[in-house]
């Protein structure tokens, strides 16, 4: 660019010797030198040429548009002038679009109703003569057109040389004729910005209209040798439209690109930086007398106006009059607003915090920034940014320094009182925040400015803070449950300690509990008792050794079950006392081992309901809570900071169900299972309940699970899913993703319990089964039909003649369930019922298909040790019938087939000897049955039949066709 300098240059005859300045010749001088333009043609491309022109001044631009039309062409290009415009912030691209929307649509409505009108008129040509042509746009009529409205080309008073251009006079009077000449009209000037408009292709002239209105100040300014002598400051005499003017010159100065342009915009910055001087020492003289409604908003106005607000721009800078404001202000030495945090903490016990002193200060400093806000907005012109940066301040010089030194005391002394400290003083932080009264214009932007000011206060201790959340709730929750185990294992070692202590080798018992009852089993006959009236060798004879406890010396004491309570009670763990509900110990302990073993197992069995607690989940659950509350009030800041909150509560929420889970409910499950597997039905004295007491409790432990699971459902629908913390409908959302887990672990533990549990269940059935039910039940047998052997048929088999007899005399003919079918519906009924509502329908379906199948099997194993009498068959039918009609309850359709097939099995019994082949005819039917018994399985049910010994021969002679005789 050293070929375009404008300085003087160096003769060709000595060194310091200047040309006279060239006027008109100066740039074809220069353009022949470099050979641009040769033969007429230009040697250099276009687009090097361009990039010359951006760097030239204005007076060169129109000198260089006089050497040819296509030098004029590239000057005049309309991007060039858009480009200035834009750098001074008065081109709107949008509105420029518009105009030229605008005139296109116009253009082309005139055009259709051109084109419209003569074709009316060409209605009478004839064919083939040719339509008639319209022309959509002439440059030359356009050319007139714009003459005719007088439009100035902008640069129509400019002088070529440019350095002879002088700013305007002050004048007494205003400028003759009605249309203001902005480079006359001291108030066009001024405003000249302010009417710039965005039209395409006339970028030239509105640029124009400026450079003629500010061209001639700002170069006066640049070339003043004191602060006193720029025209500005003699045509303009106040000291707002003084500083309108410098605005205006330094938005001016940015379309300034020649060479030169950064010594002339630091004189421009001197000289504003002069005056800015002058006006500030007013404004604080007036700061300092408090002239509110005076000099104040006098010289904070022309401060607002120098600093860009009136001359276009968007007037939101923070200028050093609001600087001088808000350092100089008295609130940030006002005693009453610097108030001592300690008073927090002083007070109270190391792990608590009083939040009622900082409560106080907050309203305090509330009601001292409320009155500061009334008065910003009287003082200052835009009084939004100021408040803010007054706001800004108070943060930095007073919250701060506030809340920072609590932080620190309260995080050494105590993590609790840490943790409620930055939560509360944040909430009072919010309060204060969104109660203020800012000045007109900043209330749409005070929620976002609150949570802005509210992040910069807590952003150094918001990360420390949300770890130490999560660490202190997981501490303290495993620390309950650490200590619930702890008391609950103290608690068993004292009742072990207490029913053992005198006997030696405890170790070694308490491994195998069953040792100890097969020593009673393999005891002599004379030491066991009788019963019901039945000889000691007879097979009917009950066998439970568990319903009496052996003494030293081989007596027998009976030992007594503790009845269970109705509904799930846990132990309690306040006070620091423990008992387990429903097994207090005896007065003295067993002095036999083996009675006390199995007190030892009763009351394990009875304590199952006591492995894990509702009242200690009940507390984990409100810790969470507390925790959660919280942690969930930083979540409004939104952005990073929001979301680092809500993955905290979450966080809460995942450690609480596996400390609650895997630490409590799970241990207790496996211990429950443990201690239900070794349950006996022949240890056990009472069996008259309508329930198997192990079971009962095991269910109600069930229970007191679900109702720990419906408190989890709750929890998370009240704290996490309602205020949108965890999303319900994301499947990976680790909040849903550990509330799964939970549940899944709480069937698989309900069901390996309910499955040991259907083992004891079946147990206590054959227990029933194999003591309860008489020999007569299916049998009955008379004195008559006794001794009524007299020569029949059935004599010569060795079998009495009575039980050929359908119906002998003297049987009694009650036809309805026996008393054991009744007891083994009826228990099994109790504990089907237990769980409904208790779990979910799925797992009760299970559990009730697998509770009938086990007793399919228990009847049928039940039903091959009997030996059923035609007469007994009655009995048999009604107890089938009875379970059927149980079943029948269950609503499962393939369980029902099992006991339809077992109702059909019973009806061979009922069948008189003499119709043997009747008989072999339904045993060998498989569809009889539903597939359930095969023939061979109903012939071994057949064999039990008090007769069978009288029909064998006739039955498998009709099933095998031992009839048939070779001819």
């Amino acid at each position: 660019m050293s070929n375009f300098r404008r300085a003087p240059t160096v003769g060709a005859g000595g060194v310091g010797v200047p040309k006279p300045p060239a006027v008109n010749n100066s740039i074809l001088k220069t353009l022949q030198q470099t050979e641009m333009v040769g033969g007429g043609k230009p040697v250099l491309p276009a687009e090097i040429l361009v990039t010359i022109l951006d760097y030239l001044p204005v007076s060169d631009l129109m000198r260089f548009a006089r050497t040819s039309r296509r030098m004029r062409e590239m000057v005049y290009d309309d991007t060039r002038w858009v480009a200035r415009l834009r750098s001074m912030g008065c081109w709107d691209e949008a509105a420029a679009r518009r105009r030229f929307e605008e005139v296109m649509r116009r253009r082309t409505a005139e055009a259709e109703r051109a084109a419209a009108a003569a074709a009316g008129a060409a209605g009478a040509t004839p064919q083939g003569a040719g339509g008639t042509r319209t022309t959509l746009f002439d440059a030359s009529v356009e050319e007139e057109r714009r003459r005719a409205r007088g439009l100035s080309d902008g640069f129509e008073t400019l002088s070529i040389a440019g350095a002879g251009m002088s700013p305007p006079r002050p004048r007494q009077g205003p400028p003759a004729g009605d249309r203001k000449d902005a480079s006359q009209d001291p108030d066009a000037i001024l405003q000249v910005l302010r009417g710039v408009k965005s039209i395409r292709g006339y970028a030239r002239q509105e640029y124009g209209k400026v450079y003629g209105a500010l061209a001639p100040f700002y170069f006066d300014l640049v070339k003043a040798k004191s602060h006193t002598d720029p025209a500005v400051f003699q045509v303009f005499r106040d000291p707002e439209r003084q500083a309108q003017m410098l605005a205006n010159l330094r938005i001016f100065a940015r379309s300034d690109w020649s060479q030169g342009w950064v010594q002339r915009e630091e004189k421009l910055a001197n000289m504003t930086a002069i005056f800015e001087s002058a006006v500030l020492r007013e404004f604080e003289q007036g700061y300092e007398f408090w002239d509110v409604d005076g000099r104040m908003k006098k010289y904070a106005h022309v401060l607002e106006t120098l600093s860009g607000g009136g001359a276009g721009e968007s007037g939101g800078n923070v200028n050093v009059g609001v600087e001088l404001f808000i350092q100089k202000h008295p609130i940030f030495t006002d005693k009453e607003v610097l108030a001592n945090s300690m008073d927090c903490i002083n007070q109270e016990p190391a792990d608590s915090i009083s939040l009622e002193p900082s409560r106080r200060f907050f309203e305090v400093l509330l009601t001292k920034v409320n009155a500061q806000a009334d008065i910003i907005e009287r003082i200052f012109p835009n009084p939004g940014p100021v408040f803010w940066a007054f706001l800004a301040k108070v943060r930095e010089d007073i919250i701060m320094e506030y809340v920072m030194p609590l932080f620190d005391e309260s995080h050494e002394r105590s993590i609790a009182a840490y943790l409620k400290a930055v939560s509360g003083l944040f909430e009072q932080t919010m309060q204060f925040l969104t109660t203020l009264t800012p000045p007109k214009g900043a209330k749409e932007e005070q929620a976002a400015m609150a949570k802005e000011t509210a992040l910069k206060i807590f952003e150094p201790h918001l990360d420390l803070y949300l770890q130490d959340e999560l660490d202190y709730f997981t501490r303290q929750a495993e620390q309950e449950v650490g200590e619930w185990e702890k008391k609950l294992s103290a608690q068993d070692a004292s009742v072990e300690s207490f029913y053992m202590a005198n006997f030696t080798n405890r170790q070694a018992d308490k491994k195998d509990f069953l040792t100890s009852f097969k020593k009673v089993v393999m005891m002599p006959v004379s030491v066991l008792p009788t019963s019901l009236g039945l000889p000691l060798g007879s097979p009917f004879a009950s066998s439970k050794p568990a319903t009496t406890n052996a003494t030293a010396n081989g007596g027998l004491q009976p030992s007594t079950t503790t009845p269970q309570p109705s509904r799930p009670h846990s132990p309690s763990l306040t006070g620091g006392s423990f008992e387990r509900s429903g097994s207090p110990l005896p007065g003295k302990a067993p002095t036999d081992e083996l009675a006390a073993k199995a007190a030892l197992m009763t009351s394990r069995l009875e304590g199952i309901k006591s492995l894990f607690s509702i009242e200690v989940a009940l507390s984990l659950v409100h810790n969470a809570k507390s925790s959660l509350g919280r942690m969930a009030v930083f979540i409004q800041l939104g952005g990073q900071a929001g979301g680092e909150a809500r993955e905290q509560c979450e966080s809460i929420f995942v450690a609480l169900l596996r400390i609650l889970g895997n630490g409590h409910i799970k241990p207790g499950f496996d211990k429950a299972v443990t201690h239900l597997s070794q349950y006996n039905p022949r240890e056990v004295s009472q069996h008259d309940k309508r329930g198997v007491a192990p079971l009962v409790t095991f269910i109600e432990l069930v229970n007191v699970g679900d109702l720990i699971s419906q408190m989890i459902d709750v929890f998370y629908e009240q704290q996490l899913a309602q205020p949108k913390i965890a999303d319900r409908n994301d499947f990976l959302d680790p909040a849903g993703m550990a509330k799964k887990k939970f549940e899944q672990m709480l069937d698989e533990s309900v069901a390996a319990g309910l499955n040991k549990g259907i083992d004891v269940l079946m147990d206590e059935v054959e227990y029933i089964c194999a003591t309860t039910q008489l020999p007569t039940d299916y049998n009955p047998t008379t004195p008559e039909m006794a001794a009524a052997a007299n020569g029949s048929d059935a004599s010569k088999h060795g079998v009495p003649a009575a039980l050929a007899s359908p119906l002998p005399s003297g049987i009694d003919m009650d036809i309805g369930p026996t008393h054991t079918a009744q007891r083994v519906r009826d228990l099994v009924a109790s504990h089907t019922s237990m769980l409904t509502g208790s779990t979910d329908k799925s797992m009760l379906d299970v559990f009730n298909g697998e509770v009938g199948l086990r007793l399919f099997t228990a009847v049928c194993k039940h039903l091959k040790r009997q030996r059923i009498s035609n007469v007994g068959a009655i009995k048999l039918i009604a107890d089938m019938n009875l379970y059927f009609e149980y079943i029948r309850t269950l609503k499962n359709q393939d369980l029902l087939a099992y006991f339809r097939a077992l109702r059909e099995l019973s009806q061979i019994y009922l069948i008189d000897s003499k119709h043997a082949k009747e008989m072999a005819t339904i045993i060998a039917d498989g569809d009889r049955f539903g597939g359930i018994f095969r023939a061979e399985e109903v012939y071994e049910y057949a064999e039990r039949r008090a007769d069978w010994y009288i029909v064998r021969k006739d039955v498998e002679r009709a099933m095998y066709g031992l009839e048939c005789s070779l001819m």
